[in-house]
This record gives C-alpha cells, structure tokens and sequence, in this order.
C-alpha cells in the first residue's frame, strides 16, 4: 500500500521539522535525500509556498515527489513584487497587474485551473485580483474582468 504524503513547503527551502520532518522519520527514509529532490524540483518557486506531494512504498522505501504550482494568489503577489494582498480590498490597492502577467501566471496554473480556455483562465486570475485589492491594466479588477468578457482583449489571448 503506497503511503500519500501531501504538505506545503516553502519553494527550495524544505527543511528537516515539521511538517516533512516528523511526517518522513517514521517511514524510514533517507529525510536529507529526500529534502535535497524536493529543493531541486521546487526551486523555481522560490519565495512561495509550493504544494508537494509525496507517494511513498513503504516495502522498497522508494519515492515519487509531484510538485503542484503555488495558489494564484502568491504567483500574483511574486508578479507585482509585494509581499501580501490588501487588507481592505474596497479600498486598498496594492498593485498593477498586466493583462501579459496575468497571461502567464493562468498558462503556469493552467492544469490546476477550472477553465477550457486561456480567457476563461485569464478571468480566474483576475478574480483572484478582486479580492486582493490589485488593479488589472490600471482599472478595479472588476472593470478588467467585464472588457475582458466583453472582447477587448480577445486578440492577446488567442493564444
């Protein structure tokens, strides 16, 4: 019976305590190899937290790592450069993100994403911006999402 082990790590820096640490020690593996697979595929995601999943056979003590992408919400952040959303998301603006931002991070998150189609894609991250207080090319999130439905900017995302 494979052993699923589903944890939140912060991207490249795995460390040895909880909750890899006392989840892994148990099952017998070799814990620093293990935090050395998980920093090399997650890397990329430096500065986010990255979900990981670890499929473990206790009998061969073999491992597969699947790394998930970070929540829309911290690609947007990482995009913009700020450390947190707003806290008064009305009110509050922290950011300006651009439709190509926008763009990317709904291509990076596109497995994960409920939409068929880089536009609807595209309005699942700017949702995500409603809540956060982030303007999308320089208007409320919510006006970006309504010209975005309306056709605007069919041409940019008809790729």
């Amino acid at each position: 019976m494979t052993e699923r082990l589903q944890v939140l790590v912060d991207g490249g820096k795995a460390t040895p305590g909880p909750p890899l640490g006392p989840a892994l020690g148990p099952l017998g593996l070799n814990i620093v190899e293990v935090l050395k697979a998980i920093n090399e595929k997650t890397k990329a995601f430096e500065g986010m937290k990255v979900p990981v999943t670890l499929l473990i056979d206790p009998k061969t003590k073999g491992y597969t790592i699947e790394v998930g992408t970070p929540p829309t919400s911290a690609l947007v952040l990482k995009e913009l450069g700020v450390e947190k959303g707003s806290g008064d998301a009305g009110k509050t603006r922290v950011g300006n993100l651009s439709l190509q931002a926008a763009i990317r991070i709904a291509k990076m998150k596109a497995e994960a994403m409920q939409g068929t189609s880089l536009k609807v894609r595209v309005l699942e991250v700017v949702g995500t911006c409603v809540s956060m207080g982030v303007t999308v090319e320089g208007k409320p999130a919510k006006e970006a999402s309504k010209e975005i439905r309306a056709g605007k900017f069919d041409k940019a995302l008809a790729g």
